[in-house]
């Protein structure tokens, strides 16, 4: 029968407790707690650890009696699966019982959230989604810079996150880190938590212990009310007819209606080409959801393909498209002041040390300030809404229920009552005739 022992092997101020694991003949070994009391605080004749206001006495009692029964435990279950009995084996034990790291991977990934995440990363890069397909880049990247942000804020506190740790005061101190020291707005935050509660719920799957608080509705995903602005018709209309006299902004004013044109993605229409020109519609396979989109050439967007000779326009990066369109709003006159959102340098203290870092900031600005290369698709849903039937839209922008869509498009509350007095003028005018 198996006997075990703690006992202090030295005598020096503060000492360690080791943990000795002896049966018969067959193994004798002994490895630390890492657990230290001061000297002369240990009973060995009762196995624990004499009062003293210098450590939480009591909670190490408890700890240690648990300790010991569960590695008998855990000796029991060994014997039914011929494990190897040894000083690597008691050690990860022990380690595994005071959530500590040690040698082997999938040890550690059932204890630290940053470690668990790592290994559900290294999964999703083979697993299928429920439609049978591979888990998109995009989201594998997400969830790594998901990851990134709970390794900056395990050096924000000094220390590991684990499993278990994931509760709601877990949820207090990584929303106020990512929302003071990040700088982050509430939408960014939320699809982190979004990935935590992903990485919990798959982790709670496997049986591995965890805090089952990431399923309370305190552990909730922050957002807010987007300010997210799109263009009329008018202003669409103003924009197409305005003539640019610099070459590079009238060949991003030619791409800027496309977009608007075609509801595509910037990762899409600026990859357009005469392939996709098939039959008097343009023909494409998205980027991000890879599903193919025809939709009608429009008369505008026929206009400058005659203009280029049945070409696109020359290609240019993301970042001169965002740049030169805020320029051609602010020539056509969409200076509207608005609500909105839009990406600012500012200054934080990161070690002591100053780093400047880009983030959202909310306000009312110039409505040109505001235009980034998704109002092309925003703009084409909401201008749409209404006037043709709303799947057929969805099937387009890739919008998979019609809640979605409706929280997408950006129409007014005035908007709406602007329709309304306009269809009830036309349905007087038809009375009195």
């Amino acid at each position: 029968m198996a006997t075990s022992k703690f006992r202090i092997k030295t005598s020096n101020d503060w000492n360690t407790i080791f943990y000795r694991f002896k049966h018969s003949n067959k193994f004798d070994i002994e490895c630390s707690t890492g657990i230290q009391i001061p000297n002369k605080r240990w009973s060995n004749s009762k196995q624990e650890v004499l009062q003293t206001n210098d450590i939480n006495f009591k909670e190490i009692n408890l700890k240690l009696k648990d300790l010991d029964s569960k590695i008998r435990k855990d000796f029991e279950d060994a014997k039914l699966k011929s494990e190897t009995i040894n000083t690597n084996w008691l050690k990860t034990k022990i380690n595994v019982f005071f959530n500590r790291e040690t040698n082997n991977d999938t040890i550690n990934s059932s204890i630290f959230l940053t470690n668990y995440i790592v290994s559900f990363i290294e999964e999703s890069k083979t697993k299928k989604t429920r439609n049978n397909t591979p888990v998109k880049p995009r989201t594998i990247q997400h969830y790594n810079t998901t990851l990134n942000k709970i390794i900056a804020f395990e050096e924000h506190i000094g220390s590991r996150v684990k499993l278990t740790d994931i509760t709601i005061s877990f949820h207090t101190k990584f929303l106020e880190f990512l929302e003071n020291k990040q700088k982050l707005n509430p939408n960014t935050i939320g699809g982190y938590i979004d990935d935590i509660k992903l990485f919990c719920n798959n982790a709670d799957k496997k049986d591995i212990q965890i805090s089952k608080e990431f399923k309370l509705s305190e552990f909730y995903t922050p957002s807010n009310k987007t300010k997210d602005v799109y263009l009329k018709e008018d202003e669409i209309n103003s924009i197409f007819s305005s003539n640019f006299e610099q070459d590079y902004l009238d060949n991003a004013r030619d791409w800027l209606i496309i977009g608007l044109r075609t509801g595509f993605r910037i990762s899409d229409f600026l990859k357009l080409t005469k392939k996709n020109l098939i039959h008097g519609f343009i023909e494409k396979q998205t980027i991000k959801t890879d599903f193919p989109v025809i939709i009608p050439i429009h008369n505008q967007v026929k206009y400058i393909l005659e203009k280029r000779n049945g070409d696109f326009p020359r290609r240019i990066s993301d970042q001169k498209f965002n740049d030169y369109i805020k320029i051609i709003c602010k020539e056509v006159g969409i200076s509207e002041i608005v609500e909105g959102a839009k990406i600012v340098e500012i200054e934080i203290k990161e070690n002591g040390k100053k780093k400047k870092i880009h983030r959202k900031q909310f306000g009312k600005f110039p409505k040109h300030e505001l235009v980034t290369s998704h109002i092309c698709r925003r703009s084409f849903a909401t201008n749409l809404y209404g006037k043709i039937d709303t799947l057929t839209i969805m099937k387009i922008t890739g919008h998979q229920t019609e809640a979605q869509f409706l929280s997408y498009i950006k129409i007014t509350p005035r908007e709406y009552a602007e329709k309304l007095k306009a269809y009830w003028k036309n349905a007087s005018t038809i009375m009195s005739e």
